[in-house]
């Protein structure tokens, strides 16, 4: 058994650190996700008779990516990132059932049923090979994915995923915290858009998840963040990540894998990327500085140029390093 590590003991930026943030931080990738005509990209996949809202967009030879989203994410958790990748290649998304437009399955959330899930979107769409990136919840998926279907998942990317201090929570208290949290959540009557587009309320709201949110653009914050927020599949999706151990079947991935992390995650220890790295046999990683649990969307530009490197295979032998 992989030795144990602590959950993160990273703390929220000191209020006034985003003054001190460089350029890069916040900036919105192109092209701009605003000038995209989302609706008719989107279209419904009808799985274990549930419907499953999928983004299907792009073209091109390359091997297709498939973005999978975090715990109270959607698809658009990757806003910046799909148009920059959709120039080149087949991009495809979905909202996991119980989150975003899709609703919640009739079977019980685990994590090899999300994965399953995805393999079957895949073959819904006749995607033979793919490119596989997992954000989060994502993350724990997407190598999950890799492990059911290594024929099938040319390349792994794994950003700020879930998976190795998520199985060391003490289960009880964790899920204790999750079911309020859930509750909370399932009765929520604020307007998470206009917490979005107020510097304050988005900085307090977001404080765990970014690095510093009052440099996110607001429509980016909501789209991005925030509204995958108060879905029912938030308790069973954190219950289903913490009760599944995957750690000693991780040397079983043979894809090459791309680690992405913020230095400063608050969410999940910036140690399990260590972690992932020990255990992935084809490993490369890479530290974002003055970032924090979304990579994607804090710092889009410099992300989706690293990303693009690692699935045309340009990135050098030795990708260990820190960005930003």
């Amino acid at each position: 058994m992989p030795k144990s590590i602590l959950p993160s003991n990273a703390f929220p930026a000191a209020p006034g650190a985003w003054r001190l943030a460089d350029e890069d931080y916040g900036k919105s990738a192109k092209p701009d996700w605003r000038s995209v005509d989302w609706a008719a990209h989107l279209r419904w996949e009808e799985i274990g008779g549930r419907r499953v809202n999928v983004l299907d967009i792009g073209q091109g030879d390359a091997t297709p990516v498939v973005f999978v989203h975090g715990l109270s994410g959607c698809w658009q958790n990757f806003l910046e990132n799909i148009p920059f990748v959709s120039q080149t290649r087949r991009v495809v998304s979905l909202d996991l059932p119980g989150f975003g437009e899709s609703p919640l399955p009739h079977e019980r959330i685990t994590i090899p049923y999300y994965a399953r899930v995805v393999q079957e979107v895949c073959d819904r769409l006749e995607l033979e090979t793919v490119a596989v990136v997992g954000n989060s919840l994502g993350g724990f998926i997407a190598a999950e994915l890799t492990i059911q279907q290594p024929v099938r998942v040319e390349r792994l990317v794994l950003v700020s995923a879930a998976g190795i201090s998520s199985s060391n929570v003490y289960r009880t208290p964790a899920l204790t915290v999750g079911r309020i949290g859930a509750a909370v959540m399932a009765n929520q009557t604020v307007d998470n858009r206009r917490i979005a587009m107020r510097p304050r309320t988005r900085q307090l709201a977001l404080a765990l998840v970014a690095r510093h949110p009052r440099l996110l653009a607001g429509d980016v914050a909501y789209e991005g963040l925030l509204k995958g927020a108060n879905k029912p599949g938030f308790y069973p999706a954190l219950r289903a990540s913490i009760e599944y151990d995957y750690r000693e079947r991780l040397p079983e991935i043979e894809a090459p894998t791309l680690i992405v992390w913020g230095e400063n995650d608050s969410v999940l220890s910036v140690r399990d990327a260590d972690q992932y790295e020990e255990l992935i046999p084809n490993t490369k990683k890479l530290l974002m500085r003055d970032t924090g649990h979304v990579p994607q969307i804090e710092r889009p530009e410099t992300f989706n140029g690293e990303l693009l490197e690692f699935l045309d295979g340009k990135a050098g032998a030795e990708l260990d390093r820190e960005a930003a």
